[in-house]
């Protein structure tokens, strides 16, 4: 697998997209080409990572404007579609931050808004590059020469973005380097991105690793089995908390117990200078099913609730490192987004 897996792709006549609930068994894609089929394929995670949602929302702009010519919609009917993508789910940043820098182009025409939508999938791919080559030469100034043990939550590589990746990105930067050793995937319930989607990019691309169960991460790094956590971001605050898939905090508290680096890579419209602290960020809650059962076999009592929510908040003084395009910022040494 190289740097030209697309998660999100324009056909010219609409998006064209990795079905991610299909993977590891079937690589299979979704052809979209209206408003409810998009927001049905970012609720179901058919796509899902933030910065491939920011690229879907800004093409979502561009599918409702077709749609919109095609069936005759007024202005008010269009807004609430485009609406409707924007707030298709609520904590990754990115998605609100696509469909909103497509909105001045509206004006000028759906070949507008898809031009600047495919110039945002592209700046993404470069910032991709950028961020894992950032990240390798951090760890590396701290490693030295040795191969790194990477520990990795959910997935956050090609599939999460545009293409490359942004953690996953650094992991193939320090592989091409010949600078990793093995990487641990946590199996990310209770969708299990980690094992159906990381440990799938990691196996197209010849990296050697483990997958394992979401209880054990703690474990595997108090053990002294890994060097370094890397993740990705949902949404990153001003003053560094960073939202991830639930499970992530577990990750960083090890981390900080053992004095081992724990690093979050995004780009920098990941991050929401507008929310002050990871206080602020809401919380997805996900369907009771997800946790309750397992395909069709309930798992627990007809009379159990669930508690499903899709990410936690990393308080910044457990954020070793963000690296974004830009570069890295020592976020637990005092460094914000906030202030630059």
């Amino acid at each position: 697998m190289g740097s030209d897996v697309r998660a999100v792709e324009w056909t010219g006549e609409g998006l064209r997209l990795i079905d991610q609930t299909r993977l590891p068994g079937r690589l299979a894609h979704l052809d979209i080409r209206d408003v409810e089929g998009l927001v049905g394929a970012i609720q179901r995670l058919s796509v899902r990572g933030a910065p491939a949602l920011g690229v879907a929302g800004a093409f979502g702009v561009a599918i409702a404007m077709m749609q919109a010519d095609r069936e005759g919609w007024d202005q008010t009917a269009l807004a609430a579609a485009v609406e409707r993508v924007r707030h298709a789910r609520p904590t990754a940043v990115n998605l609100a931050a696509g469909v909103d820098r497509m909105i001045p182009f509206m004006p000028k025409g759906v070949e507008a808004v898809i031009a600047e939508a495919q110039a945002l999938l592209d700046e993404d791919v470069r910032g991709n590059r950028a961020i894992g080559a950032f990240g390798a030469d951090w760890l590396q100034e701290r490693a030295g020469d040795r191969p790194l043990r990477v520990i990795t939550h959910c997935n956050a590589g090609a599939l999460a973005t545009a293409g490359w990746g942004t953690a996953v990105g650094i992991v193939r930067e320090l592989h091409a380097r010949d600078r990793l050793d093995v990487v641990y995937a946590d199996e990310t319930r209770p969708l299990l991105q980690g094992s159906r989607l990381t440990a799938w990019e990691l196996d197209q691309l010849g990296i050697p690793h483990f997958v394992q169960a979401d209880g054990a991460a703690a474990g595997t790094i108090l053990r002294g089995l890994v060097d370094v956590a890397i993740i990705g971001a949902d949404r990153i605050a001003a003053n560094g908390d960073t939202a991830n898939k639930v499970g992530s905090v577990g990750l960083a508290l090890a981390c900080a117990d053992v004095g081992i680096p724990f690093v979050v890579a995004a780009p920098w419209s990941t991050i929401d200078l507008a929310t002050a602290s990871g206080a602020d960020i809401p919380i997805e809650e996900r369907a009771a099913d997800e946790i309750l059962s397992w395909g069709e076999v309930q798992t627990a009592p007809a009379g159990s609730r669930a508690f499903n929510p899709a990410f936690d908040v990393t308080p910044a003084r457990l954020v070793s490192a963000l690296v974004t395009e830009t570069g890295v910022m020592e976020i637990s040494a005092g460094e914000t987004p906030g202030q630059r």
